[in-house]
């Protein structure tokens, strides 16, 4: 693991109102919900007969998450291009899925209040498990028609060579 500096003036948490969403080494454009990460180790219990009558733990399996992406219906299609590499209707007996390319790795950036990379997450072998291309329309409502994209993900690390920026500060203007 690389070793990093803490900038020892900063108090407060990071705000999650800044982010990107990255994959084929494109940024994707206007997510604007990104689900939580989640990791879950199962516990494996267990004892030997000749111990006191209280059971042991392990760590076991370990499970993530599936993560949602939402994002503003647009004209951009990199949302329905990932999904049908999963299954493209009408494409044919033998073509419904793109076996060579289904899986991407993402990259979650989390951004500081000034715009600069604070944080960066590697998502591994992503695929969309479940894809809303408009969602419920109604005539009367007054909201932004989302799409959401459910990624699959077989685990994420931090990304330990993005460091802690250093901050800007303002300085009084000379006069």
């Amino acid at each position: 693991m690389a070793q990093f500096t803490v900038n020892t003036e900063r108090f407060d948490p990071y705000k999650n109102f800044k982010f990107r969403v990255k994959w084929d080494g494109k940024y994707v454009a206007g997510v604007s919900k990104v689900g939580a990460l989640k990791r879950t180790v199962e516990a494996v219990e267990h004892r030997e007969g000749g111990d006191p009558s209280s059971v042991r733990k392990s760590p076991g399996q370990t499970k993530f998450e599936a993560i949602t992406l939402e994002r503003g219906v647009t004209h951009d299609t990199e949302f329905e291009k990932w999904a049908n590499k999963v299954w493209n209707y009408g494409s044919g007996l033998g073509l419904e899925v793109s076996l060579k390319d289904f899986r991407k790795n993402v990259i979650i950036d989390v951004y500081n209040e000034a715009g600069q990379l604070a944080i960066s997450y590697k998502v591994y072998r992503c695929w969309v498990s479940e894809f809303q291309a408009m969602p419920e329309l109604d005539a009367s409502a007054n909201a932004v028609a989302i799409q959401t994209l459910t990624l699959q993900n077989e685990g994420w690390e931090r990304d330990y060579e993005v460091t802690e920026p250093d901050e800007p500060t303002f300085t009084e203007p000379v006069v």
